[in-house]
């Protein structure tokens, strides 16, 4: 009887939960630490498309997720003053196939995830991990809160900005690409009565948009995106000055964007960073792997970061379930995966989402394209939704392929 490896997740987001679940099925004995007291719950809406459709159906929870699916009936584009450009329908702009992909809120995607494992894989909730240290037979680590446990493998599932990765790799400085955008999240009073619908606002180099994910509720998801050629880092751990740089740089908007902007001020789940990637040359250092964003974030403009993440899981689990060596296990998940997040990373460069545009030049011809998607079908999925073919799932047979004895 081969004794089960364990395996200590750092991140109990979607990669990290559903790395467990793959985990704990191929036969590992799994520990999840998350930094929050409890499963995060609410957050934006996210995008389950493509590939990432076919993980979460071999999870057994598609049904549910298709029961919560938004289903935004238009996306509405205004100019400067609020005038109307173009009506479309939500899911030929985002790139989505219509019956087919997913858009949920977060929050419904991470409880299907944790109710799958909540019951086989240890939680540590309230804690996270503070120090890291490998040797020939396994990584000892030590917690915030002061336990010392080792561990046969570790993946940090913490997000773009890892701090698994900052001990393993260095700071994220060396693997952060800047994408020219600044952006604030926050939810705010449905004042306009919109309903299962996307009302974006945008000049050049500026964007606020509306998503009513309800049919007419209370409560609207706000978003205001603008372009800086340079990373304001002095402002990324202030609040107070995030807010004062908003509210400056949307100071001239028209509509109803001083509204948003002062409905920003009130808001108590305010979120801003910068749009950008992680890109590293390896994803793994000795026992210690990384997946999700912190691996390989591809950033919101791509809308593919939650789809990435749930087959980066998927994939990671079958490297470890298929070698026995942690080693060749890292090295098979890196040949397997690296074209198809390359594929979902070049969507986007550097002040070039095409939704948000930072020229009149650009924001013209971004128009001119919505105004045809009026009358044209919508073109196909792109290819980088659907560019990776998932290896079979072990799961149907007696623990991981390394343990399964010689026919």
């Amino acid at each position: 009887m081969t004794a089960k490896r364990t395996v200590l997740i750092s991140g109990a987001g979607v990669s990290g939960t559903a790395l467990a679940y793959w985990l704990h099925r191929y036969g590992f004995a799994v520990t999840v630490v998350e930094k929050a007291g409890a499963p995060r719950d609410g957050g934006y809406p996210i995008d389950v498309r493509g590939t990432a459709v076919e993980v979460v159906r071999r999870m057994g929870i598609l049904p549910r997720l298709r029961d919560a699916h938004i289903d935004s009936r238009r996306a509405t584009f205004l100019d400067a003053d609020g005038g109307e450009v173009a009506s479309v329908k939500a899911h030929a702009v985002a790139g989505s196939v219509e019956g087919q992909d997913l858009e949920v809120r977060r929050g419904e995607l991470t409880a299907s995830l944790h109710a799958l494992v909540r019951d086989d894989v240890e939680f540590l909730f309230d804690d996270s991990v503070d120090t890291l240290d490998q040797s020939a037979g396994g990584v000892d680590v030590t917690f915030r809160g002061g336990r010392r446990r080792t561990f046969d493998l570790v993946v940090g599932a913490d997000g773009t900005h890892s701090h698994t990765r900052g001990l393993l790799f260095g700071p994220e400085e060396r693997f952060h690409r800047y994408l020219g955008y600044c952006f604030a999240l926050f939810t705010m009073p449905n004042t306009l009565g919109l309903s299962r619908e996307i009302v974006m606002w945008n000049t050049p180099g500026k964007a606020a948009a509306l998503y009513a994910v309800g049919g007419g509720g209370d409560e609207l998801h706000a978003f205001l995106n603008f372009h800086r050629p340079q990373p304001p880092s002095d402002v990324l751990r202030d609040p107070d000055a995030q807010r004062e740089l908003v509210a400056e740089t949307f100071a001239d908007a028209g509509w109803e964007v001083p509204g948003v902007v002062a409905a920003l001020r009130d808001a108590d789940d305010p979120f801003f960073d910068t749009a950008g990637q992680i890109r590293m040359p390896h994803w793994s250092h000795g026992r210690v792997a990384l997946v999700g964003d912190a691996a390989y974030a591809p950033s919101f403009l791509t809308g593919q970061g939650t789809s990435l993440a749930l087959a980066g899981a998927y994939m990671l689990a079958h490297a470890l379930a298929a070698h026995r060596d942690h080693t060749a296990a890292f090295a098979a998940h890196e040949r397997g995966l690296r074209g198809f997040v390359d594929l979902n990373q070049a969507l986007v460069d550097n002040g070039a989402a095409t939704l948000f545009p930072t020229t009149a030049g650009s924001l013209e011809r971004r128009n001119a394209m919505l105004r045809g998607l009026v009358t044209m079908p919508s073109a196909p999925v792109r290819p980088a939704h659907s560019a990776l073919t998932l290896p079979e799932d072990y799961g149907d047979r007696s623990g991981p392929a390394w343990a399964r004895p010689v026919r």
